[in-house]
């Protein structure tokens, strides 16, 4: 029988280890933390746990020679040292990180050991993909083109739930989420590239109605124009991903980046209290701390950003605890303390596709692709749900030979997100589609 080796017991394994349990499928999750994935297994005895961390390669060699399938759910910097262990062992390898540089170059190797290395399979990377393509690949059979492509995603508090003044809780990576908001973008807007550097991530955004949501804003997500490529789509002449957040987020995180807060230089906090950190930070000193930053900033002391910061406690005499580290550190830390989603509150995820198609015979059609999946206690978090179950199905597929692939692949190809998302759709995850809308329907102002 066909085993699977699960690297990490993280926040989002729990539903793949349910699917895979479920279709009587043994599985191995190594981990440091062996207590959760005890737990997370729940006494199957198709399951058993390993205490084992990236510190150990020897260990890592004989589990991939072991076993069957290799799933990597690591921070995204172990991923390739993981495939090439598997490309030496001939074992296929599923991640639902980004493709990185490092992971493209063992593309022929991969082919040569006859090894899928399929990236990118999660919610977003990875049902954005899926979800898009099936509509892409629709309007190229009908010799369409794709004149303008938006998608939007975002994991958020369900309603209700975002009670802070960032209306934001962490309901996966919360250091990843952090590190993301670091990032630069690129979008093409009617044929122009526009690029936004890191400092401005979140002045670059616009307001969007999301259907029993409500107003959200969206934010530009990292370099979208190289998705013309991936999706083969280079005469679009509109390319933008996004991410969603509720109002207050972006507000936040622009002014916690306009003066340092995740800023990368060591230096000594041991006698720091939060407000002196803070002052630090702007480059003001502490007395009179909201009105000299609210001045300083441009803003008012009443504002989401100075609430957020009080909420975060940057406002407080309490000492920092730390040595040297950085500011980020010290940032992500207390932001992770105080906006973890608690145990009985819900989250919800949102995927929009808006497809703007033009056709031979001069006809023009708005396509619209929209998914709203609410987590549960019961159930698992959305986001939990909509990053494992795809990697989980096609683990599956993988291992009954359903994906007959090798080298380094993303879901893009009608052979792998077309079994998955009829699978998804069995299991509650489905977009909901609407065709032959008017250009007005597309209703993004952006730019």
């Amino acid at each position: 029988m066909k085993k699977v080796l699960i690297l990490g017991a993280g926040l989002v394994v729990k539903p793949m280890v349910e699917y895979l349990l479920e279709k009587k499928i043994p599985l191995l999750i190594a981990s440091p933390m062996k207590q959760r994935a005890d737990a997370i297994i729940n006494r199957n005895p198709l399951g058993s746990s390993v205490d084992w961390s990236m510190d150990d390669p020897e260990t890592l060699e004989k589990l991939i020679a072991e076993y069957d399938i290799v799933v990597s759910l690591l921070p995204y910097k172990y991923h390739v040292d993981v495939a090439r262990i598997c490309i030496r062992y001939k074992r296929s390898l599923v991640t639902t990180s980004y493709v990185q540089p490092e992971m493209r170059l063992l593309n022929e190797q991969a082919k040569a050991a006859g090894v899928l290395l399929l990236n990118e399979l999660g919610l977003d990377p990875g049902l954005d993909h899926m979800t898009a393509m099936k509509i892409i690949d629709y309007i190229h059979l009908k010799k369409g083109k794709v004149e303008e492509f938006y998608s939007l995603c975002g994991a958020l508090p369900a309603p209700g739930y975002a009670d802070n003044p960032l209306k934001y809780k962490f309901t996966w990576s919360p250091k990843g989420v952090i590190l993301a908001s670091r990032n630069s973008a690129l979008y093409l807007k009617k044929g122009k590239e526009t690029f936004i550097d890191s400092v401005n991530l979140f002045k670059d955004r616009f307001e969007y109605n999301f259907p029993g949501i409500g107003e959200l804003e969206v934010y530009p997500n990292r370099d979208s124009i190289s998705y013309r490529d991936i999706y083969d789509i280079q005469e679009v002449k509109t390319m933008y991903r996004g991410t969603f957040r509720y109002r207050g987020w972006c507000e936040t995180l622009d002014l916690m980046k306009g003066i340092g807060m995740f800023d990368d230089t060591p230096a000594d906090y041991e006698r720091m209290s939060y407000a002196e950190f803070l002052a630090e930070r702007a480059g003001i000193e502490n007395k009179d701390l909201r009105k000299s930053l609210a001045r300083k900033s441009g803003i008012e002391e009443t504002s989401i950003p100075m609430q957020s910061l009080d909420f975060l406690g940057f406002f407080d005499d309490e000492k920092l605890h730390y040595q040297e580290t950085t500011p980020f550190e010290i940032t992500s830390d207390r932001m992770i303390k105080k906006m973890m989603m608690h145990d009985n509150e819900h989250d919800v995820v949102l995927l929009q596709h808006i497809i703007l198609a033009s056709y031979p015979n001069g006809s023009k059609e708005v396509i619209k692709s929209s998914m709203v999946d609410y987590g549960t206690p019961a159930t698992n978090t959305a986001i939990a749900r909509t990053v494992a179950l795809p990697a989980a199905i096609a683990v599956r597929l993988i291992l009954e030979n359903k994906i007959m692939l090798s080298g380094v692949h993303r879901p893009v190809l009608s052979s792998i997100y077309t079994p998955i998302l009829n699978e998804l759709q069995t299991l509650g995850l489905r977009m909901d589609e609407n065709y032959g809308l008017n250009e007005h329907d597309i209703m993004i102002k952006k730019g």
